[in-house]
């Protein structure tokens, strides 16, 4: 069984960074696509960036293109999200997620298509 867990939340200032890390405590994730997704209260989960198995490909969410970054250290077996220039809209719960799959190029961008979740990191941008 994967186990995912998030680390590098916290309170930060509008414009401020964070680097949120996901880490699989005991397996590769060299064979998974992986996510970042938030929730906001009173909001549905919404999915913010993937990337590939190994990097390759990723993509983001409108609102947090050329602010985002996804990467991934297959070898270390952790997936980043360093966050840029943050607003108070990025204020949430922000999980990852991670899903086995074929292709090396795959991007999943559907919550529901996951197999394996954190338990969450909770991110505040608030002055």
């Amino acid at each position: 069984q994967l186990q995912l867990v998030e680390s590098g939340g916290g309170l930060v200032q509008p414009g401020g960074s964070l680097r949120l890390s996901c880490t699989s405590s005991r397996f590769s994730l060299d064979h998974y696509a992986m996510g970042w997704f938030r929730q906001a209260p009173g909001k549905e989960r919404e999915g913010v960036s993937f990337i590939s198995r190994y990097g390759d490909t990723a993509n983001y969410t409108d609102s947090v293109k050329g602010r985002f970054t996804i990467s991934r250290e297959n070898a270390k077996r952790v997936v980043y999200l360093q966050m840029n220039n943050l607003k108070p809209e990025d204020t949430g719960v922000y999980y990852c997620a991670a899903i086995w799959v074929p292709d090396v190029k795959a991007i999943v961008t559907t919550a529901g298509d996951y197999h394996y979740w954190g338990q969450g990191t909770q991110v505040t941008v608030s002055s």
